[in-house]
């Protein structure tokens, strides 16, 4: 792995590429040059923002959720592969080390779910939190809006689906144990490597496989339905890993499970492509290629339905491991839903469906 001093430890991206939507950019043409725009340092920096909606719908029919919501853009966990770190463009950002050191933090989230929430047209169906960064970020620790968004959910009986790799969830479980009680809450831990090297590598300021089981197992015991997420597989670094991670995960309490396979959209193709042949110059042309193969000679696909699954041998291997051991460990829990029924705006004194 790359071992040179200008690799910055601590974060996925190693530069910035181009914003597509933006016409200029401002260039250093001298590494010694200092100039008025230029950063004071590499620290994470949080820009609040008064959002005007918080509830998204999602129009993308293959990613198993109706709306999301996210009370942070940009996430510090720095994760290589993250699809999210496209979108930091459209706040004028990279998805390079912007999306990772420049975090907008939504304030009026919190508010902006109860108006949502309010409406008189809103038939209840389950908010997915996130859809796009995690939600339980590093930001959460200081400013508490997924806390005070599901908070306004439990309030309202609304159902939430959500998906995490940080163990900061933990601070929430009275409040997810709450929801649980009322079938409001179903949850995703995110698994992608037991290889601390990889994991540290890929996604630098996540915690520790064995801390994302323990969230598993302490969320379970307290029952609240728990699955794990390996996303993405990715031919060469960690799809041989699937196995150990859906028995691992199974036998800490999760009952169902979901993945996907490694597509490099946008500019996070620039981006992986340098952090993959840094950090290991020695399999890089293969693991490019085996990506290439599951998406018919390129490293993305748009098309609905294939996307996220890859296709060809490599993506067909990695699908037919998932359904094997889906099954073996009883991942495959039959069909569940959360209830929407209890939901109820303050005042009323219920619903009828």
């Amino acid at each position: 792995m790359e071992e040179e001093s200008s690799y910055l430890k601590g974060r996925g991206a190693q530069f910035n590429p181009r914003n597509r939507f933006l016409k200029n950019e401002r260039v250093r043409e001298h590494i010694e040059a200092i100039d008025d725009w230029t950063e004071p340092n590499e620290e994470t920096v949080y820009l609040e923002d008064q959002a005007k909606s918080i509830v998204n719908k999602v129009e993308s029919p293959d990613v198993g959720m109706w709306y999301s919501m996210n009370p942070y853009q940009g996430c510090e966990h720095g994760c290589i592969y993250c699809y999210a770190r496209n979108a930091h463009e459209y706040w004028g950002y990279s998805a390079g080390l912007d999306f990772e050191r420049k975090i907008i933090v939504k304030k009026n989230a919190p508010q902006l779910l109860r108006k949502f929430l309010m409406h008189k047209n809103w038939e209840p169906v389950p908010i997915s939190l996130s859809g796009n960064t995690d939600c339980y970020q590093p930001a959460e620790k200081k400013f508490r809006l997924t806390r005070q968004l599901l908070e306004v959910c439990n309030e309202f009986n609304q159902p939430v689906g959500m998906i995490t790799k940080n163990a900061g969830i933990l601070r929430d479980k009275d409040l997810l144990q709450e929801m649980a009680k009322k079938n409001l809450v179903s949850i995703l831990v995110s698994i992608t490597s037991f290889d601390e090297d990889l994991r540290r590598a890929m996604e630098p300021r996540t915690t520790t496989a064995k801390q994302r089981l323990r969230v598993i197992k302490e969320l379970s015991s307290a029952g609240v339905r728990m699955g794990v997420m390996l996303g993405p597989m990715i031919p060469g670094l960690n799809d041989h890993e699937m196995q150990r991670i859906m028995k691992a995960a199974s036998e800490h309490g999760a009952v169902f499970s979901a993945y996907t396979f490694i597509r490099l959209n946008g500019a996070i193709k620039l981006i992986f492509h340098d952090w993959l042949y840094k950090n290991f110059p020695d399999r890089a042309d293969k693991v490019w290629h085996l990506i290439q193969n599951g998406h018919g000679g390129q490293v993305n696909d748009s098309r609905y339905g294939v996307r996220m699954r890859g296709e060809g041998p490599i993506a067909d291997m990695v699908r037919q491991q998932f359904i094997k051991y889906n099954k073996l460990y009883q991942l495959n829990a039959e069909r569940w839903e959360l209830d929407a029924t209890r939901f109820r705006r303050p005042g009323e004194q219920g619903r009828l469906f």
